[in-house]
């Protein structure tokens, strides 16, 4: 009894009658033939994508959240590199590309006229100039002035952090002790550590 064996497309296996083979592939013709329109539905249909809990996922909206995303990330990227260089030195080097750019733009021939040649030879340092000294001290004052004042009385007691005290303390400690008791058991405890050594090698 050969009724029991079908294949997987549907058909039988084994010996067939023409007939039943001939009934079989018309059935076949017109399974296809209903199932034409679901291909063509198919073909043109768009792919649903939908993340783990099933929902269906926007990609175009996705990937213009992972632009933005990508975006502010390189912008702040950009931020820290420029915080990091330090607001001096980046204002030094745009400083220097616009007197490059500058002295790029000028004619090759230094003219007598040219203002920045002339204050470069001024600020130039001669042998034996009479006026340098004085130049010297002027520039040496304007650059004490911009210094911080510093405390300038008797020295200060030690601190564990080695900081100066403000220019404007009057020399009175008014501290709770603590910085010297530290300072005396870390003393202690390094002559308790180096009479130990001494006594153990003392028989050596």
């Amino acid at each position: 009894d050969l009724q029991g064996n079908v294949m997987f497309s549907g058909v039988k296996a084994g010996l067939v009658s023409p007939d039943v083979l001939r009934r079989e592939q018309q059935e076949l013709r017109r399974h296809e033939r209903n199932n034409k329109h679901l291909e063509e539905e198919s073909r043109h249909a768009e792919t649903v994508f939908r993340d783990k809990s099933g929902r269906k996922r926007d990609l175009a909206q996705e990937r213009l959240e992972q632009r933005q995303k990508a975006e502010a990330q390189s912008e702040r990227d950009e931020q820290y590199a420029k915080w990091g260089k330090g607001l001096a030195q980046g204002r030094q080097q745009e400083q220097n590309v616009e007197d490059a750019i500058k002295e790029m733009q000028k004619p090759l021939a230094r003219y007598i006229d040219d203002q920045d040649l002339d204050r470069m030879l001024r600020e130039q340092e001669r042998e034996g100039d009479p006026m340098a000294d004085l130049i010297k001290k002027r520039k040496a004052k304007e650059n004490k002035e911009k210094e911080k004042p510093r405390y300038k009385g008797p020295a200060p007691p030690l601190n564990r952090f080695n900081i100066w005290p403000g220019h404007r303390w009057d020399g009175v400690d008014r501290s709770n002790g603590f910085e010297q008791q530290r300072f005396a058991r870390i003393a202690n405890k390094k002559a308790v550590q180096e009479l130990a050594y001494k006594w153990s090698v003392e028989d050596m």
